[in-house]
């Protein structure tokens, strides 16, 4: 039987330092634990893969450990840590709430939160997407909530905040975990794949953490999927071909078509695009998203807000430079229209064709006005 674990477990976060784009958070709860300042309740929110159980695990490991570091981290050798790390601690709960949603369910957690704990000092009650609950549940669990046993502390986890009880959300500290930032996750990913001996070129490193969209586990999970597909050699020609992504090269091209009015060669080239599988429907979101970029990259004020690699961002600041600011939005007009009314049109490929050959009179246009 293979020994293989996937990344997404294999690289969870084991302390608060190892939490990826959640700074602001980890800190607060260090020094809530420094100053002994916790709250009873805690509710964790934000979308998936974020670091919200991982980081009430840590929370929960931190409170009990019998030898915390300077740094405010579990020392992960005393008993308690290491009762923890085996999955034998009786200080910690973790409850499902998806599967786990009735009153009868949040009655037997009632009933376990009055027992004091056997080794440490808190018994933490982790539960999982706790929206899940019903509402009769909900109500069951207000009154434990209000006025828990001094040994007693709950993290509640969810992705849907706006379906959880007022009621609920004012007995807790809430916690908004943020999405995470693409360059995080393309650094994260950078240390993986070095601790793992897998050479992987920076920018195949970061298509895959702008298709994670903000989750570090999304990632994680593509990153396995890439491996397996090329092994050691993680390039960007893998990652575009494994996952069917257009090429960046595709709408560099289209572009220079666009500046040079040449509509049969971008229309040639958007007919490779189709013959190539792709949808047409993403095509037309790719290319708005490129002539935004072009458009981010005219100021050193909003460079930063370009997430791509160094050497793609290299040729987005130099194809920028070739191309007028008001030439940029008028394209991001013809392109956004093109995407509204891509679903109602009957004739899709047509629709697209003649936002390319609109983008490739632009330039005519704009001197026509001139005149």
């Amino acid at each position: 039987m293979s020994d293989f674990v996937v990344s997404a477990r294999k690289y969870r976060p084991q302390t608060f330092d190892t939490v990826v784009g959640q700074k602001s958070i980890t800190a607060t709860l260090k020094n809530a634990i420094k100053n002994d300042h916790l709250a009873q309740a805690f509710l964790f929110c934000g979308s998936r893969g974020v670091g919200k159980t991982s980081t009430a695990r840590i929370l929960a490991k931190t409170i009990n450990c019998f030898n915390r570091t300077e740094n405010i981290e579990a020392c992960g050798e005393c008993d308690s840590c290491q009762s923890f790390d085996t999955g034998n601690s009786l200080n910690v709960y973790e409850l499902d709430a998806a599967s786990n949603n009735s009153v009868e369910d949040i009655r037997n957690l009632i009933d376990q939160v009055r027992i004091a704990p056997q080794l440490g000092t808190h018994k933490v009650y982790i539960i999982d997407e706790v929206h899940m609950l019903s509402t009769s549940a909900f109500n069951a669990f207000l009154k434990t909530l209000e006025e828990p046993p001094k040994h007693a502390i709950f993290i509640l986890a969810t992705t849907e905040k706006h379906k959880i009880i007022p009621t609920i959300l004012s007995r807790c500290q809430i916690f908004d975990f943020n999405r995470i930032k693409v360059k995080d996750i393309a650094d994260h990913l950078a240390h993986i794949a070095k601790s793992e001996g897998v050479n992987a070129e920076p920018e195949a490193l970061h298509i895959i953490a702008q298709k994670a969209d903000g989750a570090l586990r999304d990632s994680l999970s593509i990153f396995d999927q890439i491996v397996t597909f090329s092994g050691d050699s993680v390039t960007y020609q893998n990652v575009i071909d494994n996952l069917n992504i257009l090429d960046y090269d595709y709408f560099f091209r289209i572009v220079e078509y666009a500046q040079k009015e040449d509509i049969p060669g971008a229309l040639l080239l958007f007919n490779d695009i189709v013959e190539r599988g792709f949808d047409q429907h993403n095509f037309i979101v790719g290319l708005a998203n490129h002539y935004r970029n072009l458009l981010v990259c005219k100021d050193v004020r909003t460079a930063a807000l370009l997430e791509v690699g160094e050497s793609i961002q290299e040729k987005y600041v130099a194809q920028s430079k070739e191309l007028a600011a008001n030439l940029i939005v008028r394209a991001l007009g013809v392109l956004s229209r093109a995407d509204v009314e891509y679903k109602a049109s009957k004739n899709q490929r047509l629709l697209v064709e003649m936002a390319l050959m609109q983008l490739c009179s632009l330039v005519q246009e704009q001197e026509k006005k001139k005149d």
